[in-house]
């Protein structure tokens, strides 16, 4: 058996899958979060739930003491030396014979393409860029906000438009419908009553990532300031995505390129027009797919491929997700 885990920010998928691609038992829990309570804390509330999936795998008829393998992609697994300190935390547990843990970008590049070969950019809180190929190669961005030179993502995106709107209103920046949109969502009736209730706390920080979707719809109604922050998010996914194929010596063949998150598969028409535009000069010979198979999908048949389960393992899998 595979124990595949796919662990978010806001939610976990845990699936036991037998070697023949059949998933034995699921279980689904809370996010993911080491740099909020720490990483012994984290994985305590990853064990919550792999316990419910075996528990309910052992109920369902299967004897289980460990699995063959566990394919674990976490969110705020950054960095190499993060995901071997996981890797370290979670193989403590003994929960498989052997333990991998990978980035969460991971599992929606192989959840989008038939063998490991591609680059997948996921675009929803956040935004991050992989690729691998099967001889084990891969390429990757720390991908930890600023500091890393990152821009863009659902969260990147409302406070752009947050900075826009509250300079349109006050005469520091250029007019935009954004201004009056912002606040009406909330309910108030100016950028100042907003800027109020989310400095003060009436409005939780949270609550932002609803003004993504405002920002689009503004950009489709041709407010200039909405379409210009869509077109630079267009630009920093095909800027990642080249660079990644590029060190993958992948930019002069046809290669997967994989597109994941809320942002980039809500297919936003400006936004998937200005990728389809950018690319052609850029990367011409990527075959884009959106993926919306749920990613736990990816950690279990990167599992899969760790124990070498035939093709029609896979197969089996990709219909149980319809993927």
């Amino acid at each position: 058996m595979v124990l595949a885990i796919d662990a978010g920010n806001s939610k976990t998928d845990v699936a036991c899958v037998g070697t023949d691609g059949a998933v034995l038992a699921s279980a689904r829990g809370p996010g993911f979060q080491p740099p909020r309570v720490g990483v012994a804390a984290a994985v305590d509330t990853l064990a919550s739930t792999v316990g419910e999936a075996l528990a309910a795998a052992r109920a369902r008829g299967t004897p289980i003491d460990a699995a063959e393998h566990v394919s674990a992609c976490l969110a705020n697994a950054d960095l190499p030396v993060e995901e071997a300190q996981l890797t370290a935390a979670l193989h403590e547990r003994g929960w498989g014979r052997t333990t991998q843990v990978l980035n969460d970008t991971f599992a929606v590049l192989r959840a989008g393409v038939d063998e490991p070969r591609g680059v997948a950019v996921v675009c929803g809180a956040g935004i991050n860029c992989v690729g691998m190929l099967p001889d084990g190669r891969t390429a990757r961005f720390p991908a930890i906000g600023k500091l890393s030179g990152d821009w863009g993502g659902g969260a990147g995106l409302a406070d752009e438009a947050l900075w826009f709107a509250a300079r349109a209103e006050d005469g520091r920046g250029e007019p935009t419908a954004l201004a009056r949109t912002l606040p009406a969502h909330f309910g108030l009736d100016s950028m100042y009553a907003l800027i109020e209730a989310l400095h003060l706390g009436r409005i939780a920080a949270v609550r932002k990532h609803e003004l993504t979707p405002l920002l689009f719809a503004a950009g489709a109604d041709g407010d200039p300031v909405a379409r210009g922050l869509v077109r630079r998010l267009a630009e920093e996914v095909v800027a990642m995505a080249a660079v990644a194929l590029g060190r993958l010596d992948l930019l002069d063949e046809e290669a997967p390129l994989v597109l994941g998150g809320s942002v980039l598969a809500a297919r936003h028409p400006q936004l998937d027009a200005d990728l389809a535009e950018l690319l052609a000069v850029k990367a011409p010979k990527a075959v884009v797919r959106v993926v919306t198979a749920a990613p736990v999908l990816g950690a279990a048949l990167l599992g899969l491929d760790h124990v070498a389960a035939p093709p029609e393992a896979h197969r089996t899998l990709r219909a149980r997700y319809g993927g």
